[in-house]
């Protein structure tokens, strides 16, 4: 029973295009000319059609083909041991780790990194003009 999804797809998916198709050259509702400007006034109380087209059964017939093919494949999908693109791709995936239990403490290391290096000046200091303020004290390195 495993090529049954498959047929039922493929019979899906042209049933899907079958039905864009049909009501893509259906004829709108109010498409004459009081249409087009708002009114109603050449249809009737109960509508300008009186019987239904052949567009509109093949409608109607492929718009119940449609939803009994989508329940079909939504019941052999959601079956246990049936197939999915979706259980298939997570089984590849690695599970995360369980949380720890609460009260449970985890060991934590922290390695301190290495102090940095004072730059070096990159040309000798140059005679710098004496200023009338004087700056406040550079605080020491680490601090």
């Amino acid at each position: 029973m495993s090529f049954l999804p498959a047929i039922l797809t493929i019979v899906h998916v042209l049933v899907c295009i079958f039905l864009v198709l049909v009501v893509l050259l259906q004829q709108g509702k109010s498409s004459d000319w009081a249409g087009a400007f708002g009114g109603g006034g050449s249809q009737t109380v109960f509508g300008a059609r009186g019987s239904a087209t052949v567009l509109s059964k093949a409608t109607i017939i492929a718009a119940i083909v449609f939803l009994l093919t989508s329940i079909s494949l939504s019941i052999l999908v959601s079956r246990p041991g049936g197939s999915s693109v979706i259980r298939e791709g997570a089984a590849g995936q690695p599970q995360p780790a369980p949380p720890a239990p609460a009260g449970q403490q985890i060991p934590i290391t922290i390695t301190p990194a290495a102090p940095a290096a004072p730059a070096a000046p990159a040309a000798p200091p140059a005679q710098q003009p004496v200023q009338a303020t004087p700056q406040p004290a550079a605080p020491a390195p680490g601090q």
